[in-house]
């Protein structure tokens, strides 16, 4: 298969270099995307690289990471690529690890694959108290907004993707800044692509990240709760209708009519000062534990509902 990687470049003129002389020659194609670096990242690449697989591509106002990668997907797409790897410019994520990206593609067992450094307690030596637990937390709730459930780490920008599914997803829809890898997650989960993990180390080189955790979690919290909704709006809703419908449907009933009824129960008692007869207390308190049960076989519905099948193989021969 024809192997491109993409890599975004914004001020990572220390290391940029070293990241492309590092990649293996497995790689045919290297597309070093120059976001408006203020640095001259693609000008600095230019004069000082002599990899001829590198093809340096501008923006003239900057676009974030996710921009930069949609551009270097474009250009693969248009170039007749099979995968496209991504990796940063900043010297934090390991160009030998390549091979294991785009094995499990290539094999056809995965359409999309993603660095985990939860994988090993190892791993998580170099990273940040904060850092570790934002992506713990996000890493719940991404699970919640895409359905891939067996995923950690989902802002881990170390992926590789199979051209035959990148032409599926709407490029031009896709979060532009630091949510990109997310965003990727939830357009590849209503396709029904299959996700698979990448064991890798956390790696903290010299660069300092624009990620701040502090400021960037509630603002990924409240798109993923969007995304969920979206998904589920969709999925249990629109493209299908199934016995995991039912659950969430029943589910969301009764556990929000039931506190409804109790409380307006308890409020006649304070009112009148008549305590509630007990089987007024079994009709408030029976239909939320029902409720909650609906909600829990929900969520076990979706957990098994995780795309299994590639669909790589299938687009190809279309």
């Amino acid at each position: 298969m024809r192997i491109a990687v993409a890599i975004p470049c914004y001020k990572v003129t220390r290391h940029v270099l070293g990241v492309i002389a590092a990649i293996g020659p497995a790689v045919e194609r290297i597309y070093a995307v120059d976001d408006a670096c203020p640095d001259g990242s693609g000008k600095f690449i230019e004069e000082y690289n002599h990899d001829e697989r590198v093809r340096v591509l501008y923006h003239p106002k900057n676009r974030g990471v996710g921009g930069a990668v949609v551009t270097a997907y474009q250009a693969a797409l248009a170039d007749d690529m099979d995968i496209v790897v991504k990796i940063d410019g900043d010297g934090q994520m390991n160009p030998a690890l390549i091979p294991h990206f785009v094995r499990a593609i290539v094999q056809g067992k995965a359409d999309y694959t993603k660095g985990n450094r939860f994988f090993r307690p190892e791993s998580l030596k170099g990273m940040p108290p904060i850092r570790l637990f934002g992506n713990a937390a996000l890493s719940f709730i991404n699970k919640l907004s895409t359905g891939y459930w067996p995923i950690m780490d989902p802002t881990n920008g170390y992926t590789a993707i199979h051209t035959a599914v990148l032409r599926e997803l709407p490029l031009d829809k896709l979060e532009r800044r630091y949510f990109f890898e997310s965003d990727m997650l939830y357009h590849l989960s209503i396709i029904r692509a299959v996700v698979h993990d990448v064991p890798m180390d956390a790696v903290y080189a010299d660069e300092e990240s624009n990620l701040k955790v502090s400021r960037v979690l509630p603002e990924f919290m409240l798109k993923h709760v969007q995304r969920f909704f979206k998904r589920y709006v969709y999925v249990y809703l629109v493209r299908d209708f199934n016995l995991g419908s039912l659950y969430s449907l029943f589910g969301a009933l009764l556990s929000t009519a039931s506190p409804v009824f109790g409380a307006v129960q308890w409020a006649h008692s304070a009112a009148t000062g008549q305590p509630a007869s007990s089987g007024t207390v079994m009709l408030a308190a029976l239909p939320l534990l029902i409720g909650i049960q609906c909600l829990i076989a929900f969520l076990h519905h979706d957990v098994s509902s995780v795309p299994t099948e590639p669909l790589a193989g299938d687009l190809d021969a279309r």
